[in-house]
């Protein structure tokens, strides 16, 4: 079934192509099937909004093709891009599951083909399978583990090369050691990590460019080389 947006809608997941390593989609069949019969397909344009943070929680949306920006909101009004949600995340599984408000904002980034479950509906799913529940659970856990991360490095930041470089040294974790530096490969584009760290295309195209020049970090297509990983963390004063 096609859309307005140049989607191509798949209702099933037992017939999607789409179908990779994530939370619903590893599900055995009949897991899969129960799941048809309470799930709703439909398809987002870019900059839509899914739920906004304090919204209650109305169920979880499960992004099949496109990425989806999760982000929240300080106290002082300062916004911070938490991460960016790819194929096969579930999205508010934390407000569901708890009965609480969703505790980030939810908007596509491009057009979005998402699968809605209704609150008691997914709870009755989870009851009624429990690898569904462990996966669940799995879920929860990488979620918070990475909120945490991204606050704790890039929370406190204030200028840009300080928030690049605290992201670039995250990523530096679990890059290859070689001798002209630490290499990762990462499938982000300059906009999306500018959304990452709260600021513009540009100025992160700008801030990579005086990385480079100053022999620190170069982006080059999907390869991210850090060759001086001790000047980036003089950056954030680590």
């Amino acid at each position: 079934m096609s859309s307005p947006y140049g989607l191509q809608i798949t209702e099933s997941c037992l017939i999607c192509k789409l179908r990779n390593a994530g939370f619903f989609c590893d599900l055995p069949k009949p897991s899969l099937e129960d799941l048809e019969r309470v799930k709703y397909a439909s398809a987002y344009p870019q900059g839509a909004v899914l739920f906004v943070e304090g919204q209650s929680a109305r169920g979880v949306y499960i992004v099949c093709s496109g990425r989806v920006k999760l982000s929240t909101t300080s106290r002082d009004g300062k916004t911070l891009i938490l991460r960016i949600a790819q194929s096969g995340e579930v999205l508010g599984l934390h407000a569901t599951v708890s009965g609480k408000p969703y505790e980030l904002t939810a908007e596509t980034l491009q057009p979005c083909q998402l699968d809605f479950v209704k609150r008691d509906d997914f709870l009755r799913f989870l009851q009624n399978h429990g690898d569904a529940c462990l996966n669940a659970a799995q879920h929860l856990s990488q979620n918070c583990q990475n909120a945490y991360e991204m606050i704790r490095s890039l929370g406190l930041s204030h200028s840009v090369s300080e928030k690049l470089a605290r992201l670039l040294l995250e990523w530096a974790t679990d890059g290859d050691n070689t001798k002209d530096g630490i290499r990762i490969k990462i499938s982000l584009t300059h906009e999306e990590i500018a959304q990452l760290i709260g600021t513009s295309r540009e100025t992160v195209t700008r801030v990579l460019g005086e990385f480079r020049d100053k022999q620190l970090a170069q982006l080059r297509g999907s390869t991210l080389l850090i060759r001086n990983r001790a000047g980036l963390e003089k950056l954030i004063g680590a």
